[in-house]
């Protein structure tokens, strides 16, 4: 059978993910990409130019925002195993590729305003010294100003939602919000900050009182069982840059295998004819026009890139009207983007992330460097620069900051670049200079870059590209999908009406069902999947895996469905009949997750 060839539109995690998956099949596959340097989409890493000091010409690295690999991840982990990585020319290759460039972290730390810390282990307890800290973690938390009943009632949410069935999940919980479903609004500014606000900051890609429940628990439980599965890493990070460790590598392996990546090229309109795709418009970096036709053609970019794509091109909602659900679907996208602090001392505060549990502008770090053992900072700007903080702000539109010099309230995207940087480094000071202690200081800072999508609004690209209102200060390039309520009606599947035409992106429904790298790849699986159906291919198709959840709950989760089916609410109390079926059951789970608890106490 002779050789089909794809188009891919878009070159982020989800476009080179489908190259990746294509190229080793057979496909002839050639990439467009819009942005002019970099590979990967919002996953990249940037080079900071910081003008007059450079040695050596090295710039400061940058990250479009701090990279999260739960230990949940299947599809991107699978995937990296896959990218051959050396570490420099002459060296050999590392057996597992990419993959072993990840590093675990040991802690999370939840920061809190004028008040110490709630420190916690990332994963299940390997050491003593873990049990140690869990134990002054329970203590923290008992005492952290949480009342005996919000405690109790947060607990009994949390195994109400681990115990319901998953049609319970994808109908009612869709529908409910996570900060609704805490019932946040009758509890505590503390119950507000540190359950119903502070911890679905660890999803990154989502906002409380927007997030369904469906979405954001089931991120949450995911991350709940691999922190208490002996053996696996919670959370991990990459050793490196991500272009580095990551995006480079891989872009260098699909060139080698015949991928043809064009950066600079935009898909400008997609030329129908009848219920198929034509051919595709580019405009490449000097603002020419050309066009490339193929069998079958793989939406790759981000949802409001998408709905712009579709209605500008001629045809596509007659030909499948399902996309034009993407225009309502783009309204739900949010500013993500972080900054990073470029310091003059090594500062390492917490081994892991830290969520501002009280932080306006929902704020979230790591000290980045620790994990970078083989990075030289010395070579990078003036010398002087010897740890960074990467932060991501996951509220720049909803929540003002009172400037305590001048008294007014701005939202971020409001403030001036200047004024970004000054009051995220007083959210961070005030979170972390506790009792005395003087983790950060103003002298520190010997550099700052905030994520190059975040534009002037007086540029002149504002009016072009439309992207604010008159009285807004900045505008942003590449915002990121919130799944909020109801969402999940106007997602697509990866096929379309279209018959040729297939969808790759973090907004496509997948099981991960969240805007991240880990659900762009999965979306980019079932596209190719498509491929190989519609093509007749002799290949086999990815793999997708399910979430997983333990088998001790599924007694617990059978009876919920049971009482789904009849209408009947999730029980608030467990009837003993079931009670005495789970000790049983408990009884030979409890022998096989102790020893795996032995094992990986003795053998870390």
């Amino acid at each position: 059978m002779a050789q089909r060839k794809v188009i891919i539109i878009g070159g982020g995690v989800a476009g080179m993910t489908a190259a990746h998956e294509l190229i080793e099949r057979g496909f002839e596959v050639t990439v467009y990409d819009k942005n002019p340097t970099y590979v990967g989409g919002k996953a990249r890493s940037v080079d900071v130019d910081a003008g007059h000091g450079k040695i050596n010409g090295k710039p400061l690295p940058g990250e479009h925002g701090f990279r999260f690999f739960p230990g949940f991840y299947k599809h991107v982990t699978d995937t990296m195993k896959r990218i051959p990585f050396q570490e420099s020319p002459g060296k050999p290759f590392q057996k597992d590729g990419c993959y072993g460039n990840l590093t675990p972290t040991s802690r999370i730390m939840l920061a809190r305003y004028d008040k110490p810390a709630l420190i916690s282990i990332a994963n299940f307890p390997r050491s003593w010294a873990d049990w140690k800290v869990l134990k002054g973690f329970y203590t923290q938390f008992v005492n952290s100003g949480l009342t005996t009943q919000e405690r109790q009632f947060f607990e009994s949410r949390v195994f109400e939602l681990a115990t319901s069935c998953k049609e319970r999940r994808s109908d009612e919980y869709e529908k409910l919000s996570w900060w609704e479903f805490l019932e946040a609004d009758y509890y505590s500014e503390t119950y507000q900050h540190l359950l119903a606000g502070g911890l679905v900051r660890t999803l990154v890609a989502a906002q409380a009182k927007s997030a369904s429940t469906k979405t954001g628990g089931n991120v949450f439980l995911q991350l709940i069982y691999t922190m208490t599965t002996p053996g696996v890493n919670t959370d991990r990070v990459l050793n490196g840059p991500t272009n580095d460790k990551w995006l480079k590598p891989w872009s260098k392996y699909l060139e080698q295998k015949g991928v043809k990546y064009f950066l600079n090229h935009e898909v400008v309109k997609i030329e129908m004819n009848g219920g198929a795709v034509a051919c595709v418009h580019i405009k490449d970096g000097d603002g020419h026009l050309i066009k490339d036709n193929a069998d079958y053609y793989i939406m790759a970019v981000p949802v409001e890139a998408a709905a712009a794509l579709v209605k500008k091109s001629d045809g596509m909602i007659a030909a499948d009207n399902v996309l034009d659900s993407l225009h309502t679907l783009a309204k739900s996208v949010s500013w993500m983007n972080g900054i990073q602090f470029y310091l003059n001392q090594q500062v390492d505060i917490s081994n892991g992330h830290i969520i501002y549990s009280d932080s306006e502008w929902a704020v979230t770090s790591i000290t980045q460097t620790q994990f970078w053992k083989d990075f030289d900072l010395s070579k990078c700007y003036n010398g002087k620069v010897k740890s960074i903080i990467s932060i991501d702000v996951s509220d720049w539109l909803k929540t003002t900051f009172k400037d305590p010099e001048t008294g007014a309230e701005k939202l971020a995207k409001d403030c001036t670049r200047e004024e970004i940087s000054r009051f995220v480094w007083l959210q961070l000071s005030r979170s972390l200079n506790v009792n005395g202690a003087k983790v950060l200081d103003d002298s520190m800072i010997e550099y700052y870059y905030i994520d190059s999508d975040i534009h002037d609004a007086e540029t002149g690209q504002k009016a072009l590209l439309e992207k604010s209102a008159p009285h807004e200060t900045l505008f942003n390039l590449e915002p990121l999908l919130v799944n909020t309520v109801h969402s999940w009606t106007l997602r697509p599947n990866a096929n379309s009406n279209i018959s040729n035409l297939f969808i790759a992106s973090d907004y496509v429904r997948t099981n991960t069902d969240l805007a991240t790298m880990e659900g762009a790849n999965e979306a980019a699986r079932r596209a190719v999947n498509c491929i190989i159906d519609a093509s007749g291919q002799n290949q086999p198709y990815c793999k997708i895996w399910p979430l997983t959840e333990p088998w001790l709950l599924l007694p617990l989760k059978w009876y919920d469905l049971w009482r789904y089916n009849r209408g009947l609410t999730h029980a608030a109390k467990t009837p003993l009949w079931l009670k005495i079926i789970m000790v049983f059951w408990a009884i030979g789970y409890g022998i096989d997750f102790a020893t795996e608890a032995l094992f990986a106490l003795i053998f870390g």
